[in-house]
């Protein structure tokens, strides 16, 4: 995919030697965050730590999908997938995926996880029906070995989502459908579903919502959760937040993030996507909180590293 973030080449070598001693202080030798500092001067990468999260760092750029070293990080990729979703989670060599964009990004998102090294899927889910989200789903089910299905209980009549089945059906898997409180973990990473509905007349409010901890460090992962999701329960307090619904105005209340507090906000979003995605409300309201925000759509690929 084309970079959306201007190159500059005019950075000498004394600037990135600096910068090489500066992150082995700060990553006690993290191989992949390493690998990307002492890349080109071209390559399109940015990494900085996050104030107020210990041991965590977040890393952009599409230069940033390589091999992931094997050192016990906890490793979230936000992928650079267009208007759509699709997240990975790596930890002890557990792995969780969490959608995977539309049908015409599904070779896209197999691609990432080939040149990650992933060869199996612990955890798939598909957080509701939508094309955005599960459209990509049948290509990696093809592709990789998959342990565990996760997908809300409804049903689509959609192209999208039989594709989906018919993949399932010729590997023999099956699908479990969770239950608000079930518990799993992807490595050293706990994770909980914390909404899962039924709705067949709004997808939306179907989406897996999952809380993951690591290390003293809490995310969530909330599909298209929208209002009504958000108001159905009350919330822990939030580090990091994959905004629901693409940052759409119907999804990220003032009074969610009021309860969550996030100090880290992910937005999965299409760059000049016709639905307005995401919406200067959203942003304002993810400002007035305090959180600092990442977007697929300026920044590519998202990676998030905690450390032991």
């Amino acid at each position: 995919m084309a970079s959306k973030k201007s190159k500059n080449n005019s950075v000498i070598g004394s600037i990135i030697a600096v910068v090489i001693i500066i992150a082995i202080a700060l990553f006690g030798g993290d191989t992949q965050v390493l690998n990307i500092l002492t890349a080109s001067a071209s390559d399109n990468v940015k990494s900085e730590n996050i104030e107020n999260l210990q041991n965590v760092s977040v890393i952009t750029g599409n230069d940033c999908i390589s091999k992931i070293p094997d050192d016990g990080y906890l490793r979230v990729y936000c992928f650079d997938v267009g208007q759509g979703d699709s997240i990975l989670i790596v930890n002890e060599g557990k792995t969780m995926l969490i959608d995977a964009s539309t049908n015409e990004m599904g070779s896209t998102v197999v691609n990432y996880l080939k040149q990650l090294g992933i060869s199996k899927i612990d955890y798939l889910i598909g957080t509701h029906p939508h094309e955005d989200h599960i459209g990509g789903l049948d290509n990696v089910i093809k592709n990789f070995d998959i342990k565990t299905i996760y997908m809300p209980k409804v049903v689509a009549t959609t192209k999208t989502y039989e594709d989906v089945i018919d993949a399932i059906a010729d590997k023999k898997l099956k699908v479990t459908s969770p239950k608000i409180g079930n518990t799993f973990n992807v490595g050293n990473a706990n994770c909980e579903i914390m909404y899962t509905g039924n709705n067949k007349d709004e997808y939306n409010e179907c989406s897996i919502v999952v809380k993951m901890e690591f290390n003293g460090v809490s995310y969530l992962f909330t599909g298209d959760a929208n209002d009504n999701v958000e108001e159905s329960r009350q919330w822990p307090q939030i580090d990091v937040l994959k905004v629901g619904h693409h940052g759409s105005s119907t999804s990220t209340t003032t009074k969610f993030l009021n309860q969550i507090q996030p100090k880290v906000a992910l937005i999965s979003v299409g760059e000049g996507n016709k639905y307005g995605h995401p919406t200067e409300s959203v942003l304002k309201r993810l400002n007035k909180i305090g959180a600092k925000t990442y977007r697929t759509d300026e920044d590519e690929t998202i990676l998030i590293v905690g450390k032991n």
